[in-house]
């Protein structure tokens, strides 16, 4: 039997409107891949990089970390937010201390806004027919 030293992963879930971001986090070098891509190629933007990368950034631990994340659903920028809401969680789970900051600037908070439904007898989700007099 070997005795292989045992590599701690942390898991986390974060979504935004429909993007579903699933992330295992462990320690490494700040290595971060997106469905089989690294996140610059994946994402593409420069400013959805930064804003994936928000809690790292927060919280001082850039480049310790390797992240292997699952993101489904949604664009871009929905995706990137996911990423950044899963990051943000596993990081709490590493230390329960940067808490006050992550909730500080926000990142532990999903954002749920979701496109409203159309209705029966309306244009869209909220629009009426004109109405005719006659």
């Amino acid at each position: 039997m070997t005795t292989e030293a045992i590599v701690p992963r942390w898991t986390a879930t974060g979504k935004r409107k429909t993007s579903i971001a699933r992330v295992i986090m462990t320690p490494g070098t700040g290595e971060i891949t997106c469905n089989g891509k690294p996140l610059a190629e994946y994402l593409g933007r420069k400013t959805l990089v930064v804003a994936a990368l928000q809690p790292f950034t927060e919280t001082g631990t850039t480049g310790q970390y390797d992240v292997v994340a699952r993101l489904d659903g949604g664009g871009p920028t929905g995706q990137a937010e996911a990423l950044r809401h899963a990051i943000a969680r596993a990081l709490i789970q590493v230390d329960e201390n940067l808490r006050p900051e992550l909730k500080r600037q926000g990142l532990l908070v999903r954002d749920a806004r979701v496109k409203e439904r159309k209705k029966a007898g309306l244009k869209g989700a909220r629009k009426r027919p004109q109405f005719s007099k006659r």
